[in-house]
């Protein structure tokens, strides 16, 4: 191991320009890739588009889901002509724009009845209105103060399309030259997906920024002890530059999860940075500047690696998710936590040489003192601990359990809306459309086969729509191949298959093509009440039920699709997806630290700590009320990357010195005195850069930021408390004996 370090170090004593040089041309690369970065929403941040379900939705997607632009129009009265007549022209220009399939509003409804023209007086509307449905009636106009028109897309549009189109219809909006007094606001959910990219934007660079801000003030704070006492700080973000660098070339683009991976970054990666500037600082007080870096290099390189290597296992346990977001979540930890180590690694002797580095002066007797009473206190606790390990397990294991057990009762949540800032003026305008329009949620019913054209499968696509109308509270309507096909028959089923062609035949292509696709597929839309999403979840199961009991006819196959589907599948998917990720986390930690140490004894006993901080979180998620999201869901591997570093740190101290001939309580006492100080200052730098996630405007990743905050405080209390308790049965268990006697 030591053999590359050497390397390093040998390189930045006789060239530092060099390496600067090299390490700067890197910086360039990475801003050039930084310039690719994407932002992504939508069902490819949440389904796996390799998998069956994934293929499944986007073929229906691009077959038959047409997103829904509403356009809300608001006055003192709607029904004003002047008002209608503009309505009228906004419609028929966003109409002619390219990708639009089709528009709708209560101006349609108005010309059908009188002849395509529109009214040029109030009576003239009263009249015509009388005559309209009053089910369409009550759908467009809520109310006289407000109308709802419809602008749907084609089919299949990609997220550039549909951007490009909300860019035109805004336009159009904006120089349609209203009445006085009109309003018009672009809603749906194209506007939301396009905002919410805007806000991650914005969230994101505040994020980052509060998260510096915050490590300027831990560092200044807990690291006054060195000169140049910012550098940390300054190879972090040199550490995120070649992270979102990185994340550019490779086209891993920037989710709602991943915002939440930089401030995790800047926690972890200032740490990396203090452990290897204290270093350099602590050896340049002993020794030239030639003989600091060759040992800042290859002393701190392997262990700082080591850390960096048992907390990645965490992040690449997150790899196995089959929820996208939560695998890019663990891609660009992996790849910022390198990175940030890197950036440690050469930035600081690199500098030391360049600018002939000069230890600052040993602290002050008071300053030393307080540090010291400090080291004293922990060792302390720690040897009480040691010799009473028992009951210290017993009760913090017992926690633990009952977090282990009130994990199961923390909520799922995947209601995008509440994910995002409650204020955002998509989710203000998606809620006001709910409210007088009611739900705008559809589950549709995918149909496939050779012959969904058929008779029996019109027939049957009409029969599965009734029961569930009839049986499923929460289905409000139904529209399918088979309910047009009645509209264009007399309200009878076609009694032949060559009469059900001609129906077919004369139907509007534009019609048809809304639910049958050629001959081989079909769709149900099924209307629902306002569900939340547990309700959504009871509702697909039972209509997955009804598709078992009541099957298509033979060679057609029937599947639910669509974002309800998608959402109360991707709840599934966290239940099981958090269990796997942990104990995976578990597994990938404990081989890694096995091919270290050689003993499965010494291996485990980093992880039982950990095991007990997992419980632990489940405990405070509960008591909290915070719900398990995509993000949150990362928590147990996560966990278990960040605290191994803590656990692994006090028991190598522990087995240094009795290396050197300390008994099993003398060297518990030692290492954590030694240790203990050290952890706290970095498990504190590291809770900085993690609390500025609890400033973010997005819920999802403010209590994820919560959640880790306190994460980090178990962490150290796993390592401080639980540790030593660990480590003394550990040695009792291997030399009985000798520890009987020490203790008496």
């Amino acid at each position: 191991m030591n053999s590359p370090f050497r390397a390093i170090a040998d390189a930045i004593v006789a060239r530092p320009a060099t390496v600067a040089a090299i390490f700067i041309a890197l910086l360039l690369v990475s801003l050039y890739g930084m310039s690719m970065v994407t932002m992504e929403t939508g069902s490819d941040t949440y389904l796996d588009k390799s998998t069956t379900r994934g293929m499944l939705y986007d073929k229906y997607s691009d077959t038959f889901n047409s997103d829904a632009i509403m356009l809300i129009v608001e006055t003192d009265d709607v029904l004003n002509p002047d008002v209608l007549a503009y309505l009228g022209r906004l419609e028929d220009d966003i109409g002619n724009e390219r990708y639009v399939a089709s528009t709708s509003s209560i101006t349609d409804q108005i010309r059908a009845v009188n002849g395509g023209l529109m009214p040029t007086s109030y009576g003239e509307v009263q009249q015509i209105l009388a005559a309209v449905p009053p089910d369409l009636l009550e759908r467009y106009v809520p109310s006289n103060m407000m109308t709802i028109g419809i602008v749907r897309l084609d089919p299949g549009t990609t997220p550039e399309q549909r951007e490009s189109i909300l860019e035109s219809i805004n336009s159009i909006v904006t120089i349609s030259d209203p009445p006085p007094g009109v309003e018009v606001t672009v809603s749906g959910d194209a506007a939301f997906n396009q905002q919410m990219q805007q806000e991650m934007g914005s969230s994101m660079g505040v994020l980052i920024g509060a998260a510096m801000l915050m490590m300027i003030l831990a560092v200044s704070l807990l690291f006054s002890h060195v000169r140049y006492r910012l550098l940390p700080v300054f190879i972090v973000a040199m550490g995120l530059i070649l992270t979102f660098g990185m994340m550019g070339l490779t086209g891993i683009p920037i989710t709602m999860t991943v915002i939440g991976a930089f401030p995790v970054l800047i926690g972890i990666g200032i740490d990396y940075a203090i452990q290897f500037h204290s270093r350099f600082e602590e050896e340049m007080r002993r020794s030239d500047i030639r003989q600091s870096v060759f040992t800042t290099v290859t002393k701190a390189g392997p262990s700082v690696l080591y850390a960096m290597l048992s907390t990645s296992m965490g992040f690449i346990a997150m790899w196995i998710s089959p929820v996208p977001m939560i695998v890019g979540f663990g891609v660009v930890c992996v790849i910022g936590v390198l990175m940030c180590y890197l950036s440690a690694l050469i930035i600081v002797p690199t500098f030391g040489v360049l600018i002939r580095y000069r230890p600052k002066k040993e602290e002050t007797a008071s300053s030393s003192g307080a540090i010291e009473s400090y080291n004293q206190f922990l060792g302390s606790l720690a040897v009480k601990i040691a010799r009473n390990p028992v009951p210290i397990l017993l009760v913090l294991a017992l926690v633990a359990v009952v977090g282990i057990q009130m994990d199961s009762e923390v909520p799922i949540s995947t209601d995008e809306q509440t994910f995002v800032p409650s204020d955002m003026p998509a989710v203000v305008d998606l809620k006001k459309v709910t409210r007088t329009m009611g739900s705008t949620s559809t589950l549709p019913v995918y149909v496939r086969g050779d012959d969904v054209a058929s008779l029996d499968a019109i027939q049957w696509i009409y029969d599965f729509g009734e029961y569930e109308m009839t049986h499923n509270d929460k289905v409000t309507g139904v529209e399918s191949i088979a309910t047009v096909v009645l509209q264009y028959s007399g309200g009878s089923m076609p009694a032949s298959d060559a009469a059900l062609r001609e129906v077919l035949a004369s139907i509007p292509d534009q019609t048809r093509d809304q639910y049958l696709s050629g001959n081989m597929e079909a769709v149900l839309q099924f209307s629902l009440i306002d569900l939340e999403m547990e309700q959504q979840k009871s509702l697909v199961d039972e209509v997955q039920g009804d598709l078992l009991w009541n099957p298509p006819p033979p060679g057609i196959v029937a599947d639910t699709t669509g974002d309800v589907d998608l959402f109360t599948y991707l709840m599934d998917q966290i239940a099981r997806g958090k269990t796997q990720m942990t104990l995976l986390g578990f597994g990938l930690i404990l081989a890694f630290l096995f091919l270290v140490y050689r003993r499965i004894g010494k291996a485990a006993s980093p992880l039982i700590p950990i095991m007990m901080i997992v419980g632990w979180n489940g405990l405070i998620m509960y008591v909290l009320g915070i719900d398990y999201t995509p993000l949150t869901a990362t928590l147990g591997s996560m966990t278990i990357g960040v605290a191994s570093e803590y656990t692994i740190l006090i028991m190598e101290r522990c087995y240094e010195e009795l290396e050197r001939g300390a008994d099993i309580f003398d060297a518990i006492g030692q290492s954590v005195s030694h240790i203990g100080t050290a952890i706290t200052v970095s498990g504190m730098t590291t809770v900085f850069g993690f609390s500025a996630l609890t400033l973010s405007t997005f819920n999802i990743i403010k209590n994820f930021g919560t959640v880790t905050v306190i994460t980090v405080g178990f962490s150290l209390i796993g390592a401080i408390l639980v540790m030593p308790a660990v480590l003394s049965l550990m040695a009792r268990r291997s030399e009985p004996s000798e520890n009987s006697a020490g203790a008496a």
